[in-house]
């Protein structure tokens, strides 16, 4: 069997920290998919390649090409908690752009927390949005991804 390569697949629209995730595939040689429905600026590397999904009325084809595509030894970026499941579930490993992991163990949780405070949103609740993006999550961000790759690595020696 031969072994699957590393890839990052980036839910590229909203991605704060896309310049990391450039300069940490550099770094170690990854191929990164960069995936969105609209046209944006990428670095001229051959290992970065933008992904232009057709606008559509559906609303997830970016997601559905990610998820679709994930496989075991990729690593997802993302911040949508649907998309990291179905990541999750086909293999990959997920990471949003704040740092926080996406496991097997974890992704329930992380579903009925999304559900329930879109049902309090839905009901009239005022449940605030998230917090402004900080340098501290940018920090754990790179950490996180540094410490998957490495997991990803060693898996496979």
């Amino acid at each position: 069997m031969s072994e699957v390569e590393t890839r990052f697949l980036i839910d590229a629209d909203a991605c704060p920290v896309k310049d990391e995730i450039y300069r940490v595939a550099v770094r170690y040689g990854i191929a990164v998919k960069v995936v969105t429905n609209t046209w944006m600026r990428t670095p001229d590397h051959p290992s970065i390649e933008l992904i232009l999904v057709e606008k559509s009325r559906v609303l997830d084809v970016a997601d559905d090409w990610i998820a679709d595509e994930s496989r075991p030894g990729d690593v997802v970026i993302t911040a949508d908690i649907p998309l990291a499941a179905r990541c999750v579930e086909r293999g990959a490993r997920v990471v949003s752009h704040r740092g926080k992991e996406f496991t097997p163990e974890s992704i329930g949780d992380a579903l009925a927390t999304r559900d329930l405070m879109a049902d309090l949103r839905e009901a009239g609740e005022f449940t605030g949005g998230p917090p402004p993006f900080s340098k501290r999550d940018r920090s754990q961000f790179l950490q996180t991804l540094d410490a998957i790759v490495h997991k990803v690595r060693k898996s496979r020696d």
